[in-house]
């Protein structure tokens, strides 16, 4: 196999048209990639917003092969990462499009799409091995190690694994007990059985036994690769898994290998922001030599502030506790135990002990510190339902996911668990040495059971910890209790209807994404909804590294550059589409709500409600598929109920579910008749997904998305901001910025969303659609209007309720 780290010469040199998958970009897309490469160069970012159908992909992954490809640019690869998985697709396409593309002289661009084990693991895919989604990551690392110590002692090697793996099976078939049964994935026969092989009576995973077999001793693990992936152009999953399973090798091993010269990787968030996978598996290509792509980027900031936010669950502390018991015991019953596999359990604990700086007397105290603090989040759980769901003991099955704060969000200080832990006298040093304490116990624990897993120690040890180091302005502290069902906790107890975890959110996430910005070399930060570009570059720590590192960021908005004659927006003046003019959906269609309000409530709601209805349903009957994005599910249930006995078209309802499910209904609303869906603006129809040509005429969004304003978190993370960007409490923010924390944290993210869902319709010139807001917040200026947040305003035109079936019937027949 050639080096896989090296490009043949004839690609070196390449111009960005040379890499370009089109005959001929758009406008906007040349200066895109120029700007791109331009600003990359100086080691900036371009932050991008481009309307549907801008081609920001190609734009991007264009600009950044380029840059690798040049022997003058210290680029090495482009790292290019999303928040949803449909996006990957496109990437997967866009780079099918390059390499099909390229001049007969140049080199197929390498490149790969990095998932995790679940989906690469031959014996997970198959639900063989007795690996399933549940245990896969458990069962890997336990069968490495095994793997790995059947091959460290003696006579066996790598190999001869792999040839006893071989050789059961063709044994199977020679036994004439059916014929041979190969394991087969991705379409690939593999050479192994489908159940796990054993050798001296030990379970292994010939897969990797393989991959052991096939690396080099000293040098590139990227020399244990059995084919010339360089030259095999991108990669998919699929792909990966095919080529390494023909060969009898572990695919997640293939990944890890490549990585670091692939010249191009796709991934999503967590490869370059999460620290536990940047920390195990990606860390290498965070550096100034990769080109960083963020797409769909009007995400970045939500996503990245779930990957550093930090959460303990009882089950967790109660797993930890035992762990510590596991390892104390054994030493304190030494002396009265005559046994000899007792006395043994308590030298091997004594000598890990003795080779760490953790004692028993701290193993004890942890111990102690973990069962007291599940104590007190007993107590306060109880308390709070005894306060908010009387007689909750006899309604188990009815409790609501709830959210117990616990400092006021609005005030930042020390939470009510730190302050009861000063208390008790548990001080910062049992905080802190809690991580150190659990990873001890980990390995003890592991060493004498011969069996490699995942502990609950250290990951209950490190949060701990962070719950001691980290500050309280920017970080809001909870207990979350989130609906579960565990039938082997007693009767009456919360534990058997919730797993409660003490919750530590980073309300300013912008300092950790800048922190990991600054490590790569430049790039593209896009999405079709990054205006105000000002405030994005705030959130994301642009700014910050444009003016402590100066570092050049420059801004780019692309509109929709197709045919105005061939769309039409509204913006309809209806009545605020919220709970309070709204009230509650019905649980019926047709069915009256507000019930418990007084009538002129219940009457006003019904109004409003109607005046939706009708909106929804004229946009309905436009010809085509019809897209309708509601605030939430419950809401997307009662317009779906309420299109039913309005429109002559199969109507679609979008529920939250898991990947398959949204595919098979994105599947039917494509297929056949015309058809509507109706889904939340929260859901996954309406970022990420291509609706190209004929598979959407229309759609309309009711209400601005804004989440829950109560909630204990939201309030904290408008605080947070408010003193951060300015505008609201605190000492009047820390960067000058005019707005203020509700506008940061609220009102920009869901105008976002509701931009996501009508960008939907236009993404070619030749396209045809209706893009309809209704909620007189996008339809004229008030005290509480988002118009402003609508770069291309002016096309939405406002409209009466009664004036929108007038408008509809004028474009389509002018169109038709």
């Amino acid at each position: 196999m050639p080096d896989a780290a090296v490009i043949a010469d004839d690609t070196m040199g390449a111009t960005w048209r040379d890499v370009f998958g089109h005959d001929h970009p758009y406008d906007d897309q040349k200066d895109g990639i120029e700007t791109a490469v331009e600003t990359a160069r100086d080691g900036g970012f371009v932050a991008l917003e481009g309307a549907c159908g801008t081609g920001k992909t190609m734009l991007a992954l264009t600009a950044g092969i380029s840059l690798v490809r040049d022997p003058d640019s210290d680029f090495e690869r482009v790292v290019a990462l999303t928040s949803v998985k449909q996006q990957l697709r496109q990437f997967e396409a866009d780079m099918r499009t390059i390499n099909s593309n390229l001049p007969d002289d140049h080199r197929s661009v390498s490149g790969l799409t990095l998932v995790g084990k679940a989906d690469v693991c031959p014996y997970n895919r198959e639900g063989a091995g007795g690996i399933d989604d549940e245990n896969v990551y458990d069962r890997c690392e336990d069968l490495r190690d095994r793997t790995r110590g059947l091959t460290g002692d003696g006579p066996t090697t790598a190999e001869a694994l792999t040839a006893d793996a071989r050789s059961q099976q063709v044994g199977l078939a020679d036994s004439g007990s059916g014929g041979a049964t190969y394991l087969e994935t991705a379409d690939s026969p593999s050479p192994y059985p489908e159940g796990m092989p054993e050798s001296e009576g030990t379970e292994y995973c010939p897969f990797y036994a393989q991959y052991l077999a096939d690396l080099p001793e000293d040098g590139d693990p990227a020399e244990a690769v059995p084919f010339d992936f360089t030259a095999a152009g991108h990669l998919t999953p699929d792909d990966l898994v095919a080529r390494a399973v023909e060969h009898g090798t572990c695919p997640h091993s293939m990944m890890g290998a490549m990585l670091g010269h692939a010249e191009v990787v796709v991934g999503n968030y967590y490869h370059a922001f999460d620290p536990t996978t940047t920390g195990s598996f990606t860390g290498a290509l965070l550096d100034d030599s990769t080109f960083v792509v963020c797409d769909e980027a009007h995400m970045l900031e939500p996503r990245v502030r779930d990957l550093v936010s930090e959460a303990v669950g009882d089950r967790t502390l109660r797993d930890a506790e035992t762990e510590l018991s596991r390892v104390i015991q054994p030493i304190q019953f030494d002396e009265g135990d005559g046994r000899d596999n007792a006395r043994a359990d308590a030298d091997l604990i004594r000598g890990e002990l003795e080779d760490s700086d953790v004692t028993l007397s701290e193993l004890q105290s942890t111990r102690e510190f973990i069962r007291d603090l599940r104590d007190e989040l007993d107590r306060r759980v109880t308390a709070h339902l005894e306060r908010e769901h009387r007689g909750w003991k006899a309604n188990l099955n009815d409790l609501p996911d709830e959210e117990i704060p616990l400092r006021d969000p609005e005030t930042p200080e020390e939470d009510d668990i730190s302050e009861w832990a000063e208390r008790e006298g548990y001080g910062g040093g049992v905080w802190v040495r809690a991580e150190t304490v659990g990873a001890v116990v980990a390995r003890i624990l592991n060493e004498a059971e011969d069996e490699q897993k995942q502990r609950a120690a250290p990951a209950a040890g490190r949060v701990l910890g962070e719950w001691y180091r980290n500050g309280h302005t920017n970080y809001f502290r909870e207990i979350e209790l989130e609906r579960t069902w565990d039938s082997t906790e007693p009767d009456g107890s919360w534990r058997r209807a919730y797993n409660a975890s003490l919750s530590m959110h980073n309300c300013v996430p912008s300092d950790a994404i800048g922190e990991q910005l600054a490590e790569f070399g430049g790039g593209v930060l896009m999405s079709a909804t990054l205006e105000p570009l000002d405030m994005f570059a705030e959130v994301t720590g642009l700014r910050h590294i444009e003016h402590e590192e100066d570092r050049p960021v420059v801004e780019r908005t692309y509109g929709l550059d197709f045919p105005a004659e061939n769309r039409e927006s509204f913006a309809v003046d209806a009545p605020k589409f919220t709970y309070q003019n709204r009230g509650s959906p019905p649980s019926e269609p047709g069915q009256t709500s507000g019930e418990g309000t007084d009538q002129r409530t219940a009457d006003e709601s019904n109004q409003t409600r109607q005046t939706y209805s009708d909106a929804i349903a004229e946009v309905a009957r436009s010809p085509g598929n019809v897209l309708v994005g509601m605030p939430n599910y419950a809401e997307a249930e009662w317009a779906a109920g309420s299109l039913r006995e309005r429109v002559d078209k199969p109507v679609l309802i979008d529920e939250s579910s898991g990947d398959d499910a949204t595919e098979n209904l994105k599947d039917d609303f494509f297929a056949g008749e015309s058809k509507v869906l109706v889904t939340s603006l929260r859901g996954t129809l309406t970022e990420g997904v291509d609706y190209q040509g004929d598979k959407l005429r229309a759609a309309v969004v009711c209400g601005v998305p804004i989440i829950n304003t109560a909630s204990p978190r939201t309030r904290a993370v408008r605080t947070a901001y408010d003193r951060e960007f300015g505008g609201g409490s605190g000492d009047g923010g820390s960067r000058g910025a005019s707005r203020g924390g509700f506008e940061y944290a609220l009102t920009i993210p869901a105008v976002r969303k509701a931009r996501q869902a009508i960008g939907r319709v236009i993404r070619g010139p030749e396209e045809v659609g209706v893009r309809v807001f209704v909620d007189e917040r996008y339809a004229r200026d008030s005290w509480d209007s988002v118009r402003e947040y609508l770069p291309d305003d002016d096309e939405f035109q406002p409209v009466s309720p009664d004036m929108l079936s007038l408008g509809l019937d004028r474009f389509w027949s002018s169109v038709e």
